[in-house]
């Protein structure tokens, strides 16, 4: 009987030390998002009101010039930052999965950018793309004075810098995702492929790669909610220029917020944003916990 009971006051114990958890995530997470809905549908300026206008600061905000173009730049990003590192993850992954020397040190070197932070990040490619500080005055010493790299201050150029950055901090988080998932495939296939006269890069593409979609998924869920978030990268590098170049709804809520004193503009953008990652990765999130499923089920 001691024994049986041993278990159960241990489990109530877990439970009771993960409670403080439990309810700051749910205060302070799903609280704040029922906030956000309300103060959307109110007219609070500076400071909330309790008042009912229903969808006008939606039909406000789509109005707005400024917020349609954060819109169309989050979605020239979108493709930059979530296809450059999921190719340039999967290529670093499958590098190191050929079982390279010093792979601990190449582990290290490609996941070291994750460390940084998006503001140190954003300092470091700021100064890299300095026309007068960075790059391009390097070269020009050296004597390429016709080198040119003053993305940051072009228009049609500012958002594939912001881009570059992105992609150079998060590829080593997907680089890691990969290779737990390559690290897992049956070392079988390849011999059989290998006996088949089957290359090296068309065996990835075409029997391993096939595999990782669970792996995909996770990595995309990852950038895609960076990329909803994408703020510090953007206010350190640009500030939104030249002029709106490179401004993105992240900025857009944020200076809002703070700096225009509009709480129900910003609640009204934050909840698109909310809708649109839901809608987005929910089904994705669905597919992938099916597919684990059946894995699970055939082994």
């Amino acid at each position: 009987m001691a024994r049986s009971a041993r278990p159960k006051r241990l489990n109530l114990a877990l439970h009771a030390a993960l409670l403080p958890l439990a309810i700051t995530a749910l205060l302070a997470y799903v609280g704040s998002v029922i906030w956000s809905i309300r103060i959307s549908l109110s007219s609070s300026k500076l400071f909330p009101r309790n008042d009912w206008v229903g969808l006008d600061q939606f039909q406000r905000l789509f109005e707005t010039d400024r917020w349609i173009v954060s819109l169309q730049h989050m979605g020239v990003l979108a493709v930059v930052y979530i296809l450059g590192v999921l190719v340039l993850g999967t290529l670093m992954a499958i590098f190191i999965d050929q079982q390279v020397r010093a792979e601990s040190w190449f582990r290290t070197i490609f996941l070291y950018p994750y460390a940084m932070s998006f503001v140190v990040t954003g300092l470091i490619w700021q100064w890299l793309f300095n026309p007068t500080l960075g790059l391009q005055n390097a070269f020009r010493l050296m004597g390429w004075e016709s080198f040119t790299l003053d993305w940051t201050v072009q228009p049609d150029m500012v958002l594939y810098a912001i881009g570059l950055a992105m992609v150079w901090q998060g590829s080593g988080t997907t680089m890691a995702i990969l290779l737990a998932a390559l690290r897992g495939v049956d070392e079988e296939q390849w011999k059989a492929a290998r006996l088949e006269g089957v290359s090296k890069p068309r065996y990835y593409l075409s029997v391993v790669l096939p595999q990782l979609g669970p792996a995909y998924a996770t990595a995309f869920v990852l950038l895609a909610v960076a990329l909803v978030r994408t703020f510090d990268v953007v206010a350190v590098m640009t500030s939104g220029g030249p002029g709106d170049a490179s401004e993105v709804p992240a900025k857009f809520i944020i200076d809002h917020l703070f700096g225009r004193n509009n709480i129900g503009l910003a609640s009204a953008a934050s909840v698109v944003m909310l809708v649109t990652v839901f809608t987005v990765l929910a089904p994705l999130l669905y597919w992938r916990s099916r597919v684990q499923a059946r894995q699970n089920a055939g082994h």
